[in-house]
């Protein structure tokens, strides 16, 4: 772990960030979270909750709270690296470039009063 470096922190963070927010987030994900999430709308709200029980039940609570899913995406994109650096490279860093241009838009976005 002394090989850490700042550049590497960094891009395994923007990754984290970037990979995270498609799991939580993203409509691209969707197909990911059906399974485990319910959408519930009361009083014109919606909702998000685990469907089912056991393992189905514990993996919908995971994808439904950001700081959860954060933590075993990085420590996945972590041991990728480590462990699997052909693969977990390229990944990290597809992922650290999009959390880039993702914060970017957003600034843009709110520069620009989007």
């Amino acid at each position: 772990m002394e090989n850490l470096s700042i550049g590497l922190f960094a891009l395994l963070g923007l990754a984290s960030f970037r990979l995270t927010r498609v799991i939580v987030y993203d409509k691209i994900a969707e197909f990911i979270r059906a399974p485990f999430l319910d959408e519930i709308i009361e009083n014109g709200e919606v909702y998000i909750a685990p469907k089912g029980k056991g393992i189905r039940k514990w993996i919908g609570e995971l994808i439904s709270c950001y700081w959860c899913t954060g933590v075993w995406v990085s420590g996945c994109l972590l041991g990728s690296y480590f462990f699997f650096p052909k693969i977990g490279i390229p990944i990290i860093l597809v992922f650290a470039v999009a959390g880039v241009a993702g914060i970017i838009e957003t600034i843009i976005g709110r520069l620009l009063g989007d």
